[in-house]
């Protein structure tokens, strides 16, 4: 049995991230063991236990807040309801998401919540009261401010619950200017930014969509460059997944299968995400969907021929077991740890590029950084200068006409006019990032004849915080 693996012989998520780690390591062999050892440690661990009363019952509630580096603060990391959350899982996502942060030059340490709870079971009214306490909990050992933790929606959470977040906080911190800050992921009516909902889905598109104008990649699996016909299968059609699959069908790319739960359904010759979606908002399944096949067991999904696969799920879904069998030749992970190391190790073999989940999907931190940034300066983006440009692009506009002695049509003078909007300026700059990490990390990939994007995605976050480190003076 792996190290990596408990009594079960189910995988350690934790023990998985440290092993990747490891991996980097290798290339970082002038660094010092113990700067390491920090890193790759959790610094703070907090978990709790707290009655609420459910009905006529008082129920005891078990969540964690893990705070896995502090080499930045604030620390910043989702909050997720399951029924399996577990503090292996929480430390997980916490180190994920200080190496996101540091991959996309985002200057937040990685921290992450969960509470142990079944929101599918439980009344609102009571989801309420558990997101209140947990939050008061938070506050009474200083895990939440904007200067020092700051929550975001993760699985089983959204916007709804940051709002309680951000009410609870504002309650017991009367006058605080700046607590909009202490949460991001709220409803744009309370200080939440435009285009925070498909921030990660269009992450997750933006990466794989600059793989594939890399001519040397693409030869190398042998795909032709560019997204517009490429074959997709996306497992997971929650808010990443659901995002991800529209962005890449509009984009010209044929999304042949969806998988969720229940099963899958196929269709070689492409399917309607937004009709797939109405169909299942309809009926409650993506099942039965007209001219598609359905396929029963959704794992089955996962090995059918395509060009490029997006488990947008669980962790852990391609393991040993079925890797030999994935026939994708580029693999994006949507979710968090979607690959276990023995399959990855298998897929490698078979010369898949694999674009890690530290780098991919953190299109959804990114556009949080771009909330809080909006908290803290008051000010909706696109406020102060979209009134300016347009005025500036009709000035420019008059110009040309008169040197050209031509008139431009309505509709042309519409789009050169147009000010930029507060989700112009979250996607522009979303893109940018995206564009610009995927390139640091492929180069060093090149330039330090590292084996695999993952690898060379660990070195650079070490490399990022490290830096850190001994710029603060900390380790001299």
């Amino acid at each position: 049995m792996s190290k990596n693996q408990n009594k079960t012989g189910a995988y350690s998520f934790f023990n998985c991230i440290e092993k990747n780690f490891d991996k980097a390591a290798r290339f970082l062999s002038s660094i010092e063991k113990g700067l390491l050892e920090q890193i790759k440690a959790c610094n703070a661990v907090y978990r709790m236990h707290f009655p609420v009363k459910i009905g006529k019952e008082i129920r005891v509630i078990e969540a964690y807040r893990v705070q896995h580096s502090h080499h930045k603060l604030p620390c910043k990391g989702g909050i997720r309801y399951s029924i399996k959350v577990n503090q292996d899982e929480v430390m997980t996502l916490a180190a994920l998401m200080t190496y996101k942060c540091a991959i996309v030059d985002v200057p937040f340490g990685g921290a992450k919540g969960g509470i142990k709870i079944d929101p599918q079971t439980i009344s609102t009214d009571n989801i309420e009261k558990i997101t209140r306490r947990y939050t008061s909990e938070l506050i009474k050992k200083n895990f939440i401010g904007p200067g020092i933790d700051v929550p975001a929606p993760d699985y089983g959470t959204g916007e709804r619950e940051m709002s309680w977040i951000f009410d609870t906080f504002l309650s017991l911190r009367s006058g605080d200017v700046d607590a909009l800050a202490c949460v991001t992921g709220k409803p744009v009516s309370q200080g939440g930014v435009r285009g925070r909902k498909e921030a990660t889905g269009l992450g997750v598109f933006y990466g794989i969509r600059e793989l594939c104008h890399v001519k040397e990649d693409m030869y190398s699996v042998g795909l032709d460059v560019g997204l517009v016909g490429k074959k997709i299968i996306i497992q997971g059609l929650g808010n990443v997944g659901y995002h991800a699959a529209t962005f890449f069908h509009e984009s010209g790319a044929i999304i042949i299968a969806l998988a969720e739960r229940e099963g899958a359904i196929y269709n070689e010759k492409g399917l309607n995400v937004s009709k797939v979606f109405s169909h299942l908002k309809n009926t409650g399944s993506i099942l039965n969907f007209p001219e598609s096949k359905n396929i029963e067991n959704t794992e089955k999904a996962l090995e059918l021929e395509c060009d490029i696969l997006i488990p947008a799920a669980l962790e852990n879904v391609i393991h040993k077991n079925n890797a030999n069998r994935i026939k994708a030749k580029i693999i994006g992970e949507a979710a968090n740890g979607p690959i276990t190391p023995e399959a990855d190790e298998i897929l490698e073999k078979k010369g898949v590029i694999i674009v890690p989940d530290i780098y991919l999907n953190a299109g959804g931190v990114t556009v949080s950084y771009f909330e809080w940034l909006k908290n803290l300066s008051h000010v909706r983006y696109g406020r102060m200068e979209k009134k300016f440009s347009e005025n500036m692009n009709a000035e420019l506009l008059q110009v040309i006409e008169t040197i050209c002695n031509k008139k431009i049509s309505t509709e042309e003078k519409k789009i050169i006019l147009r000010g930029p909007r507060e989700i112009d300026l979250v996607r522009s700059g979303l893109e940018d990032t995206m564009i610009n990490g995927f390139h640091k990390i492929r180069d060093l990939k090149k330039s330090s004849k590292i084996e695999n994007m993952r690898t060379a995605a660990f070195v650079l976050a070490i490399n990022k915080i490290i830096d850190s480190y001994e710029k603060l003076g900390i380790f001299p």
